[in-house]
């Protein structure tokens, strides 16, 4: 899931370029591209996130084996 975010954004960073190139200078389709270039920024922060929570809790919930000697 995690890729899947960072190629859309890597794509939209490619459309953002593109539009640049094109116009030489910073337009309002470059706005809109920025705007949801944060938004996949917001998803992929929000995803690592939850991911690591889940690792953290499954490692917390291994069982404590203890040697009695």
């Amino acid at each position: 899931m995690t890729q899947d975010l960072y190629t859309t954004k890597r794509s939209l960073e490619l459309n953002w370029q593109q539009e640049y190139l094109k116009a030489g200078k910073y337009s309002i389709n470059m706005s809109t591209i920025d705007k949801k270039i944060q938004e996949i920024i917001k998803e992929i922060i929000a995803t690592e996130f939850e991911e690591d929570m889940r690792l953290t809790q499954a490692q917390k919930a291994k069982p404590q084996v203890s040697i009695a000697t």
